[in-house]
C-alpha cells in the first residue's frame, strides 16, 4: 500500500457533487491499493499513519500525534499513486490493485482507523472527488508498505 499523508489545518470532501464532510486539524490520506497487498499491510499503514508524530508541540518541535491534538483523519482512495510514469507520457497503473481487491482491503483500512478510535472522514471509491485542504508547514509524506515492511518490490 501507499500513502500520501498530508499534515492539515483543514480539509473538506465532495464525491460525485455531495458532500462527505469537513475537518479542521488532521491528516489527508491518499491510498493506494497495490495488487499484492493484504489485511497486513493495511493494518500496518493504518496503525502507522494514525501514531505518527508530526504536529508541533510546545516547542515547535513534530513530537505529537493525530490523539495528542484531537484531530481527524480524511481517507481518499487514488490508485493512481501507482502510476508508473517510465515510459511514454501516459501512466500505466499496471501495479494498481484491481477493484475486487482494492475495495476490500480500503474499507478494511478504514475499519481499522475507526478501531483506533480515530475520527474519520472517507472518500467513496471510485468516484469523482473533490478535496479541499490547507497543507499545515506543509508537511507531507509518501509512506510505502513495501519499503516500510521490507518486501524490496516497491515500483
Amino acid at each position: 500500500m501507499r500513502a500520501v499523508v498530508i499534515r492539515v489545518s483543514r480539509a473538506a470532501l465532495t464525491a460525485d457533487g455531495a458532500s462527505r464532510g469537513e475537518m479542521g486539524k488532521g491528516l489527508l490520506v491518499l491510498l493506494g491499493v497495490g495488487g499484492s497487498d493484504t489485511r497486513r499491510e493495511a493494518t500496518y499503514l493504518a496503525e502507522k499513519c494514525a501514531a505518527l508524530r508530526i504536529f508541533e508541540d510546545e516547542n515547535g518541535k513534530m513530537n505529537k500525534s493525530l490523539a495528542d491534538v484531537g484531530g481527524s483523519m480524511m481517507v481518499v482512495s487514488n490508485f493512481t499513486l501507482y502510476a508508473d510514469c517510465s515510459r511514454g507520457r501516459r501512466p500505466d497503473f499496471f501495479h494498481a490493485a484491481k477493484p475486487d481487491i482494492a475495495v476490500p482491503l480500503y474499507e478494511f483500512f478504514l475499519e481499522e482507523i475507526r478501531r483506533l478510535q480515530v475520527p474519520c472522514i472517507s472518500g467513496v471509491f471510485g468516484a469523482d472527488m473533490q478535496i479541499d485542504h490547507v497543507n499545515d508547514g506543509p508537511v507531507t509524506l509518501i509512506m510505502d508498505t513495501d519499503q516500510m515492511l521490507g518486501k524490496g518490490n516497491a515500483q
